[in-house]
């Protein structure tokens, strides 16, 4: 039977051009070792920044972290939400203060915490992957005793003896990651969403930063990777110019050097601290771009700062 001219119209709107095939050709196969690469492996990815709020990014960030589980790679994500805290404690009045950047976090605020973290944030994280087609599933550290946590000490600065320290309330650190029910999902379908959140041997809540939270699952695991998804283009040399494939021995001149310094120390120390502990690799990654951790992953060039022992090799993204 002859075809319309509706018909034929309608094939050729769909055909793709030369370009465009090429192009998408390229990026398929580009991808391919590094899909060899990374299945089977661990991807630790903290989210937080803007993909948290742009509408766009959470959707292409939801996409790449259910395509990584499709092709065999075991992501885990661990989020932040310290700007939801913010909002809620503001619309109850609650006062906010920080030290160091860290939040006081009374007992008051700690359930705000626990209420927008092991709640209202993750859960919305959930639903967001499982409405792309994933299986995900939302915990806290609470949860199986994944992350067992202490009150984190702050020296006051300048201060005088020396050993003074700040009380900022239920602020924790981790003293150990139990895993094993991230091991029980390893072999699954599932995807786990995990909220900062931490006790202490007497069952005591603690509010606990989130790069620091997936730095150490990561290490803990063995992880091939750990992603730290922020708001700028990565670590800036002093022109400006965003630095990658650095070993560890560079980054640390950069820090002696006063380069990196400020806010960005404390996610390059995050990074620094899992790379030493035995992930093969930590990257900050620009996460205002769209499907930035599928770039980071299956691209040779990435969106970000790559970290690792010895530094840029032919068998990592570029960063």
């Amino acid at each position: 039977m002859p075809h319309t001219v509706f018909e034929l119209t309608q094939w050729k709107d769909m055909s793709l051009s030369l370009s465009n095939a090429k192009n998408i050709a390229k990026v398929l196969t580009e991808s391919l070792p590094y899909i060899q690469k990374f299945t089977g492996r661990t991807v630790v990815v903290k989210y937080g920044g803007n993909a948290m709020v742009d509408e766009a990014l959470k959707q292409s960030f939801a996409r790449d972290i259910v395509l990584m589980k499709l092709v065999g790679i075991n992501p885990i994500v661990v989020h932040g939400g310290g700007p939801q805290i913010g909002s809620l404690l503001e619309r109850l009045n609650i006062e906010s203060s920080f030290v160091d950047g860290l939040r006081v976090t009374d007992s008051q605020t700690m359930d705000v915490v626990e209420m927008v973290l092991g709640g209202l944030v993750n859960k919305e994280i959930v639903s967001l992957l499982n409405k792309n087609q994933g299986k995900a599933v939302g915990i806290s550290g609470k949860d199986g005793n994944l992350i067992r946590a202490k009150k984190l000490t702050i020296k006051r600065k300048g201060s005088k003896p020396a050993d003074e320290t700040i009380d900022i309330g239920q602020v924790g650190e981790v003293v150990s990651i139990n895993t094993e029910i991230l091991d029980v999902m390893k072999d699954s379908d599932f995807i786990p969403v995990i909220a900062p959140i931490g006790t202490d041997i007497n069952g005591a809540s603690y509010n606990i930063n989130a790069d620091s939270v997936a730095g150490e699952i990561a290490s803990v695991l063995g992880a091939e990777k750990l992603i730290l998804l922020t708001n700028i283009a990565g670590v800036l040399d002093k022109q400006g110019n965003v630095l990658t494939g650095l070993s560890i021995k560079q980054v640390d001149a950069l820090i002696a050097d006063k380069t990196i310094h400020t806010g960005m120390l404390p996610k390059v120390e995050c990074a620094l601290n899992a790379v030493r502990k035995g992930v093969t690799s930590a990257t900050i990654v620009d996460g205002r771009v769209e499907h930035a951790v599928l770039l980071e992953i299956f691209t040779d060039e990435g969106v970000g700062t790559l970290i690792s022992n010895s530094g840029l090799d032919q068998n990592e993204p570029g960063g």
